[in-house]
């Protein structure tokens, strides 16, 4: 089902080549670049990897992509270097020969004296261009650009450095790509949900976008956030918007409030704006979370509008003292549990003067509470939210999954969540 495309998408895979990329310190930026001008081309990138200074590997590599793609981008190993063997790999798969063009190195070395520097010999193999290939100037470094095109599709071979390699892709590439891609658009939509696991939410809404083909969909999930990503094709723009929105409208049916955002805003983004539009301010006082609900709250630029400050009442003394949690609650009920996270809330919203107060209590891990007071220990993962405002306290119990972070972040979520649901109508 829906709305099919004028014609077949054009598909590219990008190769990012450095053995530097792989690892930990750097990170392949330059292929979200290309991902995002490639789909405002109506250019669907169906698959990116990343590959270190290896010709074998790299022609491996390179045979396999343009045996089953029509475009190949590759990104990176263009220097003058031993180890820049991209041009090397890219023309054995090519089944061409490299050949020296004269008026590329005569515009390397005009720019050596632009900036009075001696070239180095070894800069005489970055004037080595694929046999038949057309070459995309670099005004902005020595390393040329290829654009290769054959019976198997178009290669195309960019700089490395971010700098060089997105001028020549807009200048160079773009005109090209507009005459050789169907004329295509691709729109998206993007909704966030919170407060349901992954295969709960796929239940309800698979027998919905799995009868379309066009537009195609997308979950990824994350400790109590789930993002739903919708992408159309269209023959214009708003064709595509037409499909995408179409698909959309009849998920957002079937989730109702649990949708926070359509816009890829983040929770706490959409709890700042609700507090601000009901002119409330809230408080926090935070246990088990340590601190994280203020920090992603206060991430957002003009919180102080709505924010009015926070406690981490990590130990009882602190519960007591700060907030005012009372021996009794301590000792026969524990810091981990309803009544604690009632006080807390109240506390903080009084003491704060503010319209709420927000509190969480738990047992993140890895061991559990045995400190339970009267009521015994308590397991990994257990939470109290409280949620407090001039006519009482809202209090919600969760059984958390998963490590100290997972814990943290899914209860950090939820009470977040609790703080926009107050406002529902």
């Amino acid at each position: 089902m829906g709305r099919p495309a004028a014609e077949p998408p054009m598909t590219a895979e990008i190769l990012a080549v450095g053995s530097e990329l792989l690892t930990p310190q750097r990170v392949d930026t330059n292929s979200l670049y290309l991902t995002q001008r490639l789909n405002d081309l109506g250019i669907e990138v169906v698959f990116k990897a990343v590959a270190g200074d290896d010709r074998d590997r790299l022609a491996l590599l390179l045979r396999q992509m343009r045996e089953r793609t029509e475009l190949v981008i590759v990104t990176g190993g263009l220097g003058p270097t031993e180890d820049d063997v991209t041009r090397d790999a890219a023309a054995q798969v090519c089944g061409r020969e490299l050949v020296f063009h004269q008026e590329v190195m005569d515009q390397i070395e005009a720019r050596f004296r632009s900036l009075r520097r001696t070239m180095a010999p070894i800069n005489r193999r970055q004037a080595y261009v694929i046999g038949g290939a057309e070459i995309l100037p670099n005004h902005h470094g020595t390393a040329p650009g290829q654009w290769y095109k054959d019976a198997a599709g178009i290669l195309i071979l960019l700089p490395g450095p971010p700098n060089e390699l997105k001028p020549m892709f807009e200048s160079e590439c773009v005109p090209r790509l507009r005459l050789v891609a169907p004329e295509q658009h691709i729109a998206t939509f993007t909704m966030r949900v919170a407060g349901m696991p992954e295969s709960d939410l796929d239940q309800l809404i698979s027998p919905i976008y799995t009868r379309y083909t066009n537009p195609v969909t997308t979950i990824l999930a994350a400790p109590g956030d789930i993002q739903i990503h919708l992408r159309a094709r269209g023959a214009s723009e708003s064709e595509a918007r037409v499909v995408v929105e179409e698909l959309a409208r009849q998920i957002e049916a079937v989730l109702g409030n649990r949708v926070y955002s359509r816009s890829a805003a983040t929770l706490e983004e959409v709890v700042g704006r609700i507090l601000t539009e009901h002119n409330a301010t809230l408080a926090v006082a935070e246990s088990c979370t340590g601190g994280l609900i203020a920090e992603r709250i206060t991430s957002v630029p003009g919180s102080s509008r709505y924010f009015a400050g926070g406690w981490i009442p990590y130990s009882n003394r602190a519960k007591r003292e700060w907030l005012g949690v009372s021996e009794e609650t301590l000792e026969t009920q524990g810091a981990v549990s309803a009544p604690a996270a009632r006080e807390m809330a109240q506390g903080a919203r009084a003491r704060a003067c503010s319209s709420l107060g927000l509190s969480v209590t738990g047992v993140a891990g890895p061991t559990a509470d045995t400190g339970g007071g009267q009521s015994g220990p308590k397991p990994v993962g257990l939470v109290y939210i409280g949620l407090a405002d001039e006519a009482g306290c809202e209090v919600k119990e969760r059984q958390f999954l998963g490590d100290r972070d997972r814990i943290r972040a899914q209860a950090s979520q939820m009470a977040l969540d609790m703080v926009r649901r107050k406002f529902l109508a």
